[in-house]
């Protein structure tokens, strides 16, 4: 299946994707700003856990897909440390990542518009910021 912009065959399965995501991410747990607030504050461990499995999983999905192939060597991006600190805080703050905030909306909580509102003025204001302020490339990231 390509990536056409045009594919609707494309969108809709992503489109169901995305909503069986949301839909299981709601159901255990993980939207609940409770649940986010008991990880950050080392209360429950079952987040972390959850995150730590998922990154074992993608780590053999990769090995599986090198297929022995050393993976390239990238340099570390000048804004990732500030940029994982200011994803952090904000996900603490709010009890949601983008994604989160989404699955919060979905399921019709309120305060999850502000953190929506608040990401699309974040990515505003980073590449007016980033324009002014830095000349390194921004790669893949660049908004």
């Amino acid at each position: 299946m390509s990536a056409k912009t045009g594919n609707s065959k494309y969108h809709l399965y992503f489109g169901l994707f995305g909503i069986l995501m949301g839909f299981t991410i709601a159901r255990i747990g993980f939207g609940d700003y409770n649940e986010v607030h008991n990880l950050f504050t080392l209360a429950d461990f079952r987040i972390l856990l959850t995150f730590a499995l998922a990154v074992i999983v993608a780590m053999i999905g990769f090995a599986v897909l090198a297929r022995g192939k050393s993976l390239p060597k990238k340099k570390i991006h000048p804004g990732t440390a500030i940029g994982g600190v200011l994803f952090g805080t904000g996900w603490a703050i709010t009890g949601a990542c983008p994604s989160i905030a989404l699955v919060q909306m979905g399921v019709g909580y309120i305060p999850a518009i502000a953190t929506g509102v608040g990401i699309f003025v974040g990515a505003y204001v980073y590449k007016h910021v980033h324009a002014r302020f830095f000349r390194w490339d921004s790669g893949s990231c660049e908004v």
